[in-house]
């Protein structure tokens, strides 16, 4: 069951974020922080969080819009418990964030990974859900980590 991202969920989610053995504990702090801040009211930002719930969350993912942009989003976060993986959950998840977005008349969505072989995984799964690699921005996280940018038109008008 896909659905908004309560506050009881932070806990989870966070140990699904750490499970996933992607992030760091410096990016798991600022996550826990994240969530915190947006589901205790403490941002006015306008994003939101989604959860995949298989009697407890399994699943979550984290969309912005992009500032100073005509209708482009980020997609910050997508997370699959590793015991969940493989199973179209990321595919149903990304879907349903495609569209939301697309309902509200959201232009395009952009998702950034790593360029690290870590992270070849998660790229082929973007190219696979329609995603095209837009752009490599050398050395951005660290000296040999690239950050790849995939986009996606969700509304070409």
């Amino acid at each position: 069951m896909i659905r908004p991202t309560l506050p009881e969920d932070t806990t989870a989610l966070i140990a699904l974020a750490d499970a996933t053995g992607l992030f760091p504990p410096s990016a798991l702090e600022l996550l826990r922080q994240m969530l915190t801040d947006a589901l205790g009211g403490n941002s006015d930002a306008e994003h939101f969080w989604i959860t995949d719930d298989d009697n407890g969350p399994v699943g979550v993912a984290y969309c912005e819009p992009e500032r100073m942009t005509d209708r482009t989003w980020n997609l910050q976060l997508i997370a699959i418990h590793p015991a969940h993986q493989g199973q179209g959950r990321g595919t149903k998840l990304l879907n349903y964030v495609e569209q939301a977005l697309t309902g509200r008349g959201e232009r395009m969505l952009l998702v950034e990974t790593s360029g690290l072989p870590d992270f070849k995984r998660t790229r082929t799964f973007y190219a696979k859900c329609g995603y095209e690699e837009e752009a490599c921005i050398r050395d951005f996280y660290a000296v040999n980590d690239d950050k790849v940018v995939f986009r996606k038109v969700l509304n070409a008008d």
